[in-house]
């Protein structure tokens, strides 16, 4: 199972890009991976063909209207089919006896 952080923005299209997080946000929704939006990217939980077909897509979609893309990816894997994506919070969470926002 893959966990993976990504964040992916145009560089050409000024300072507001709420349009174009929009337009990739859809596609990872409609995708049927799991995922978690956050303030500064979107994580994806699945097997590795799974998440890297939605980063790919997330691509050719901002591709169609942007000459120039930065993107950061971080991916954790772990053998096994169990969700991660909360467990590792709530593992957290326990080892301090505390409730994270």
């Amino acid at each position: 199972m893959v966990l993976l952080e990504f964040s992916m923005s145009p560089m050409d299209k000024g300072e507001s890009l709420s349009k174009y997080v929009a337009e990739i946000l859809n596609h990872i929704s409609e995708s049927g991976v799991t995922y978690q939006l956050t303030p500064m990217g979107t994580v994806l939980e699945g097997e590795w063909d799974e998440v890297m077909k939605v980063v790919g897509g997330c691509f050719k979609i901002m591709k169609k209207d942007c000459n120039r893309i930065s993107m950061s990816l971080k991916m954790d894997y772990r053998a096994g089919n169990e969700s991660r994506m909360k467990s590792k919070i709530e593992k957290v969470e326990k080892l301090t006896n505390k409730k994270f926002k």
